[in-house]
C-alpha cells in the first residue's frame, strides 16, 4: 500500500491546504474583528461627541433662562427636532421641568451612570447624565439625561458583521482551493524526483535529481540524492566486477583439479602418480580455502569487526620478526631488509602483524634482484605511521587508486610463479588498517613505490 493511501495519513498536498486554509481563516477573522470593533469604537465616539453637543447647548440654555417657561420654551425649540435624541431635566425633588416625547422610562436607563448603554425592546440607546443649574434658579442643580437612539448604528454593525461572515466564508473556500492548488504544483518537483527515483534500477544506474530545476529548499536534498546514487553506482560497479573477478579466480582451480582428476582416471596409473595428483590438488585445494577465507575475513570487516585482542605494543619488535621470516626470499633475491625507528600500536598484534606482513611481501615480490625494501616506524602524540618502501619499477599512476580493490592486480599479464596469492593481499591490508580507525595510502616515484600506514591512538589516556 502506498503511503499516501494509508488510513489516517494525509498526503503532504492535502496536509499544505489545510494549513494555507487554517491561516487565511484565522487571517480573515482577525481583520474582521478588528474592522467591527474599529467601527464601532468610531459609532461610539459620533455618538459620545454628539451628546456632548447637546450637553454644552443645554447648559448654555439653562444658564440664560429667566423663567421655568421660559426654559421649556427655548429647550423645545432647540431639541425638538432632534431625531433620536431625547432630553429628561428633573428639579432636585424629582419634579419633571422638561421631559422630550418618547423619552424612555427610568427603568429601562436604570443601569446607565454617567454615560454608557441602554436597551429597550425596540431601540438601543446611548444615555448621558450630568446636573446643571439654571439661571433664574442658580442654587437649585437639575438632573438631566440625555438619551440618543443608536439602532442605526447597531443595524450597520449587524449587516456589517453578516457581510464579513459571508466574506469569511467565501475566502476560506477560495482559500483552500488556492492553497491546495499551490501545495500542488509546490510538490511538482518532488513528483518529478519521485519518477526520476523510480526509474532507478540495477541495470540502469545513470539517472540522476534534476538540481538545476529545482527550487532552492530542495537542491540540497536532489543533490545528495545524486551523490547517493554516484555511491550506489560505484559500489554496484566494484560489485560487479568482484563477481567477476572472484569467477574468474575460482575458475583456474577448480579447471586445474577437475583437468587433472580427469586425466588421471583416464587410465590406470601407478600409486606414485596418483600420489602426485593428490598432492598438486591439495595445493589447488589450500589455495581456494585461503582465498575462501580472505573472502569471509573481508565481509566481516565491511560490516565492522571488533579487534579480536585489544592491546598497546611496540611496532618494531614484530616488523623485526617478520624480517626474520622473509629473510630466506630475500637472501635469494639480494635484497636488502632495512627497518629503522619505533612507536606502539594500540590494536590487535596479530592483525597488525598480517597488515605489514602482505605489504611486504607485496613489496618483495616486485623489488629486483639487488634492490632494497625498507619499513619505517614514524611515533607522534596522536598516531604511528608504518611506511613499507621498495625500490623496482614503478606503478603506473592510473592504476594506483585500485591497488586496494579486491583480486586486482596492476600486471595481470605478469605471472610470478613464486607468488600464489589471490590479489587479496592489499584489500585485507586495508580492511585491517580501518578496523583500527586508521588509513592506508600509496605513491610510487622515481623507482620507488611507498605504502604508509597510519595508525591512531585509540586510548591516549594511557601512558
Amino acid at each position: 500500500m502506498e503511503p499516501a493511501e494509508m488510513p489516517g495519513r494525509l498526503p503532504l498536498t492535502a496536509r499544505l491546504g489545510l494549513f494555507f486554509t487554517a491561516v487565511a481563516v484565522l487571517v480573515v477573522l482577525g481583520l474582521g474583528w478588528l474592522f467591527i470593533t474599529a467601527a464601532d469604537r468610531h459609532f461610539a465616539e459620533l455618538d459620545h461627541a454628539a451628546l456632548q453637543d447637546k450637553k454644552h447647548l443645554i447648559e448654555d440654555l439653562l444658564s440664560t433662562a429667566g423663567s421655568v417657561d421660559a426654559t421649556r420654551r427655548r429647550l423645545e425649540d432647540a431639541l425638538g427636532h432632534h431625531h433620536g435624541l431625547t432630553v429628561s431635566i428633573l428639579t432636585p425633588d424629582g419634579a419633571p421641568l422638561f421631559r422630550s416625547k418618547g423619552f424612555p422610562d427610568r427603568n429601562s436607563i436604570r443601569d446607565a451612570a454617567g454615560h454608557g448603554h441602554a436597551e429597550r425592546p425596540d431601540s438601543r440607546l446611548r444615555v448621558m447624565r450630568f446636573t446643571a443649574a439654571a439661571g433664574y434658579a442658580p442654587d437649585a442643580e437639575l438632573n438631566i439625561t440625555l438619551a440618543m437612539d443608536t439602532s442605526h448604528h447597531v443595524q450597520f454593525i449587524t449587516e456589517l458583521r453578516h457581510s464579513l461572515s459571508l466574506y469569511a466564508v467565501a475566502a476560506t473556500l477560495l482559500s483552500g482551493m488556492l492553497g491546495l492548488l499551490a501545495a500542488h504544483q509546490g510538490l511538482a518537483p518532488l513528483r518529478a524526483m519521485k519518477a526520476r527515483a523510480a526509474a532507478v534500477s540495477g541495470q540502469r544506474l545513470d539517472e540522476r535529481m534534476p538540481v538545476e530545476s529545482v527550487p532552492v529548499e530542495m537542491a540540497d536534498l536532489a543533490d545528495e540524492l545524486n551523490r547517493m546514487l554516484d555511491r550506489l553506482q560505484r559500489d554496484f560497479r566494484k560489485l560487479q566486477d568482484f563477481s567477476s573477478d572472484l569467477a574468474h579466480e575460482l575458475r583456474t582451480p577448480i579447471a586445474n583439479l577437475l583437468t587433472q582428476t580427469q586425466v588421471t582416471l583416464s587410465a590406470e596409473r601407478d600409486t606414485s602418480d596418483y600420489r602426485e595428483v593428490l598432492a598438486s590438488n591439495v595445493e589447488e585445494l589450500q589455495r581456494l580455502a585461503r582465498m575462501v577465507s580472505d573472502m569471509l575475513f573481508l565481509a566481516k570487516t565491511e560490516h565492522g569487526v571488533e579487534l579480536p585482542s585489544k592491546e598497546r605494543f611496540w611496532a618494531m619488535p614484530e616488523v623485526l620478526a617478520l624480517f626474520d621470516f622473509y629473510d630466506v626470499v630475500a637472501e635469494e633475491k639480494r635484497i636488502a631488509l632495512v627497518a629503522s625507528g619505533d612507536g606502539e600500536i594500540d590494536g590487535d598484534r596479530l592483525m597488525f602483524r598480517r597488515a605489514v606482513s602482505n605489504l611486504m611481501s607485496n613489496a618483495l615480490r616486485h623489488t629486483p634482484d639487488g634492490g632494497r625494501v625498507s619499513v619505517q616506524v614514524t611515533a607522534s602524540p596522536d598516531s604511528t605511521e608504518i611506511v613499507v618502501e621498495n625500490t623496482g619499477q614503478g606503478v603506473d599512476p592510473k592504476v594506483l587508486p585500485r591497488l586496494f580493490d579486491r583480486f586486482f592486480r596492476a600486471d595481470p599479464s605478469r605471472a610470478h610463479a613464486e607468488a600464489d596469492g589471490s590479489g587479496l593481499g592489499l584489500s585485507i591490508t586495508k580492511a585491517i588498517v580501518e578496523s583500527h580507525g586508521g588509513s592506508v595510502t600509496v605513491e610510487s616515484d622515481n623507482g620507488k613505490t611507498l605504502f604508509l600506514m597510519s595508525f591512531p591512538m585509540l586510548d591516549k589516556s594511557r601512558p
